[in-house]
């Protein structure tokens, strides 16, 4: 029976068959057995360990008679808190009939202090009889405890081990040289990774699987609806197919860290895991762009099936509008759609990057596709309803708060910005070419180019925009033009979206909306130069030409405002030399309009020297070795 099983899914997936037999042995399944077991007695004791006994104190939350001598101790004390009132009040008039209450006071004072002293013997120092501890609540909630308790084992277990397992098999795989065999294999590269997927973490899949009876019977015991559970055990397994495939993926393109890989990529998991577990628990906020990012965690479904509050926090997520929070297969739906973005990508470049170590993740049209459903992304989770803006006050009249969209897109444009600069700027790792490649494309792009019709033939567009080996400029260009559409739209509308004349835009029209589209252009002619100047960086001779790319988008980023600083050069004071800076943003409140427009000229010249002085080294790089041997270069 066994053997059957195993021929049908070497027949289905060859490499899964090939995982299977190197870790199911019986000494590993025992000890995987063992600790699930362990782990599921520990914390069953764990909770069990404060059962309400003979001692359960009076004051406890469990116990029935607690509440009602709460109230009691609450009304005494407030009765107290007047007789006090009246005393000091009595106590400086002069009034006799006044005076002569201040004796029964006093007696009241006494006999109040004397109930709640009593009143706090039996809360605090008696036990609660035990016929009248809520045992069924008791239960209820040290249930959900151990349900909590258990989802949470089973996020950091199957994200930080699995990843952890997955990029250590890829290592010593590529260090075997077995890699190398599975390429050449006639096997799809989906069946070998998803064959790694399914297979190296079996262990950590049957530790889990042998804890999911007491998960579930902990749920339900906590009367946590079953299609509620049934949904976290969705967007956990969607979990784990996008981590495991961004693991595979980053071990496929970080081969130089050698055996430090796993240990990288299982740290950074495990302390996203942590930082968004501490943003779930402690924020009230879910209407702001870090939602997607707390999203990725699926601690976030606990949120919605155990909550705090009588209305969970979760509920309130939308995206573009849609309150999708609002009901179980909504908030699914959307954590599918969250992970499912990032999974397609990166099996893209999963798919890619395994057949050909050396090649790019992802090519130039993929990544205008990629910019493009990010900001779908972004933009989705900043569009969110709410009553965001509140006025001040004016003199005693109180305004309510209203819904403002210029207000939310200012509240969340900085991490709108954040995001895509660091996806831009990883797409021109991605992008540039090499010197090798480069040399190649320049030297039988004119065959190319011959080949091209009509329009693509005047132009060659298609060979900047499609191939894979040309330059990453224009590619770059599109790339920039796709994020910062939005943006500018939002400024040109920005004025007549202010429907309440409120102060929300005041920036926009302190500086005007001039300016504030330059600014936009500036940061595109900014990226530009730094994508020629990496590209330029890449086509020196040197094997670090990596090292000098990174290092010089480096400098070129952080000096020019470190300099500027250490001078004490304020943009208030100096906005011209900040206008020249990699921060020209700076600077623009305080320049004149034909200053800025000015300073964009100057940057669009040096953005068009160093095109220059990229397409000389491209054509010289393209010679024949014939022409360059006549030329006696």
């Amino acid at each position: 029976m066994m053997l059957k099983w195993l021929d049908k899914i070497g027949d289905w997936n060859p490499q899964l068959l090939r995982e299977l037999k190197g870790r199911l042995k019986p000494v590993n399944i025992l000890i995987a057995l063992a600790i699930s077991l362990v782990t599921q007695l520990g914390t069953y004791i764990y909770q069990i360990s404060d059962l309400p006994g003979k001692t359960y104190a009076m004051s406890g939350m469990y116990c029935n008679l607690a509440d009602g001598y709460q109230k009691n101790l609450t009304f005494l004390n407030q009765s107290l808190e007047q007789v006090n009132s009246k005393i000091n009040s009595y106590s400086g008039s002069l009034n006799s009939d006044l005076l002569a209450k201040i004796p029964d006071l006093k007696l009241e004072q006494k006999s109040l202090k004397q109930q709640i002293d009593n009143l706090n013997n039996i809360l605090y120092q008696s036990s609660c009889p035990t016929e009248q501890i809520n045992m069924q609540m008791w239960w209820q909630d040290h249930w959900k405890y151990i349900f909590m308790t258990l989802s949470v084992m089973f996020i950091f277990t199957l994200l930080v081990a699995g990843t952890y397992l997955l990029i250590n098999n890829l290592g010593q795989e590529e260090r075997r040289g077995t890699l190398n065999f599975l390429r050449l294999s006639p096997q799809s590269e989906a069946s070998i990774l998803t064959g790694k997927m399914l297979g190296v973490p079996i262990l950590v899949y049957l530790t889990v699987l042998a804890a999911l009876p007491l998960h579930l019977l902990a749920g339900i015991a906590a009367q946590i609806p079953f299609t509620s559970i049934l949904a976290f055990y969705i967007v956990l397994a969607a979990s784990c197919v996008f981590f495991y495939s961004n693991a595979l993926l980053f071990g496929l393109i970080s081969r130089w860290f050698s055996g430090f890989q796993p240990w990288l990529g299982s740290g950074l998991v495990l302390l996203f895991l942590f930082v968004t577990l501490q943003t779930l628990f402690h924020s009230v906020d879910f209407r702001n762009l870090l939602v997607w990012l707390s999203l990725l965690n699926p601690a976030s479904m606990l949120g919605y099936l155990t909550p705090r509050y009588q209305e969970p926090h979760i509920q309130e997520i939308q995206f573009f509008y849609l309150p999708l929070g609002k009901s179980l297969v909504g908030l699914v739906a959307l954590h599918l759609f969250n992970y499912g973005v990032g999974i397609y990508w990166a099996w893209k470049g999963m798919k890619r990057r395994f057949r050909n170590p050396d090649g790019a993740i992802i090519n130039k049209v993929q990544s205008y596709l990629m910019v493009a459903s990010y900001q779908l992304i972004f933009w989705g989770f900043t569009l969110q309803y709410s009553d965001n803006y509140c006025p001040d006050y004016r003199g005693s009249q109180s305004i309510p708060c209203y819904y403002d969209l210029n207000y939310q897109i200012v509240e969340n444009w900085g991490l709108i910005a954040f995001f895509n600069i660091m996806l831009l700027l990883s797409l021109l790792v991605i992008l540039s070419p090499h010197r090798q490649t480069i040399q190649d494309w320049a030297r039988y792009r004119h065959e190319k180019v011959a080949n091209f019709k009509g329009f693509w033939r005047k132009f060659a567009l298609k060979d900047w925009l499609v191939d894979e080996k040309s330059p990453a400029l224009l590619a770059m260009l599109i790339n920039l033009a796709i994020a910062t559409t939005p943006l500018v739209v939002w400024i040109v509308l920005a004025p007549m979206l202010n429907t309440h004349h409120n102060n929300a835009i005041n920036w926009v029209n302190e500086i005007g909306r001039l300016k504030a589209i330059l600014a936009v252009a500036f940061f595109i002619s900014l990226m530009m130069i730094y994508a020629t100047l990496a590209q330029l960086m890449l086509m020196m001779k040197t094997s670090k030409r990596s090292m000098w790319a990174v290092g010089t988008i480096v400098a070129a980023i952080f000096l020019p405002p470190l300099f500027l600083g250490i001078l004490n050069i304020k943009p208030a004071a100096y906005p011209v030399a900040w206008l020249f800076s990699t921060f020209p943003w700076a600077g623009l409140e305080y320049a004149a309009t034909s200053t800025v427009f000015k300073a964009f000229i100057a940057e669009l010249t040096v953005l068009i020297l160093l095109n220059i002085k990229l397409a000389k080294q491209m054509k010289l790089a393209g010679e024949s070795a014939t022409k360059a041997l006549l030329a006696k270069r």
